[in-house]
């Protein structure tokens, strides 16, 4: 698991920064696509990444804060255009501490052709809870989009957004970034699975037993 969420607002701002720019040094966005936030403690608001500004060169000063209806309360740059989708998944999921949305390579090849990306790996049921599923096809940047994506969160920590890309949830934007690198490499391994016949699937009673795993780390330690 990944480590604790962080205890103050500086701290829990310097992860984001961290995180953003893993996220881009990892390739899981390219330019400027892509969103990162956070929840702060404490408080009912989130800590996100700006509109438009590279990762390389992003700073703890570019990061905007906003409340959970949107507004920015700190800041001097535009939050994400995606910030509803985000705030849209803290209203709904209270553990909920980082989000992360990516363009990665191949969990964006299952998003366009439309097909859930199976858990034929068990790390993908203890750590995202089972199945990647698709979310319907909804306009990038709306409040729809936001509702529809959260909606397929409540017991996984990603979904796909069709033609679109992948959104991660963990109890901090570390645990997301963690998730997120899960479901790529899952996606990868099926793909190249694919190729060489149909994957295997993990027995029902062993899925259930890692979802198990999932639900309780999800209901007793994203506080």
């Amino acid at each position: 698991m990944s480590e604790d969420p962080p205890r103050t607002e500086g701290e829990l701002r310097a992860e984001v920064l961290r995180v953003a720019q893993a996220v881009h040094a990892a390739g899981l966005v390219v330019g400027t696509a892509g969103n990162i936030s956070g929840r702060l403690p404490g408080r009912d608001a989130v800590c996100m990444t700006p509109s438009s500004l590279p990762y390389e060169t992003m700073t703890l000063d570019d990061l905007v804060v906003v409340d959970l209806d949107g507004a920015v309360i700190d800041g001097t740059g535009s939050p994400s255009s995606e910030k509803a989708l985000h705030l849209e998944c803290y209203k709904r999921y209270p553990e909920v501490g980082g989000v992360i949305h990516s363009h990665a390579t191949y969990a964006s090849m299952f998003a366009v052709a439309r097909q859930p990306i199976p858990a034929a790996i068990e790390e993908v049921v203890v750590y995202i809870g089972g199945d990647i599923p698709v979310c319907e096809f909804t306009p990038t940047g709306t409040d729809e989009l936001g509702v529809e994506v959260a909606a397929h969160l409540g017991d996984r920590s990603a979904a796909l957004m069709a033609n679109h890309g992948l959104v991660c949830v963990g109890k901090s934007p570390d645990d997301a970034l963690h998730a997120s690198l899960v479901v790529e490499r899952t996606a990868e391994i099926v793909h190249g699975a694919r190729a060489l016949g149909e994957p295997g699937t993990i027995p029902e009673k062993s899925q259930q037993n890692y979802a198990g795993v999932y639900t309780f780390v999800r209901e007793n330690m994203w506080k």
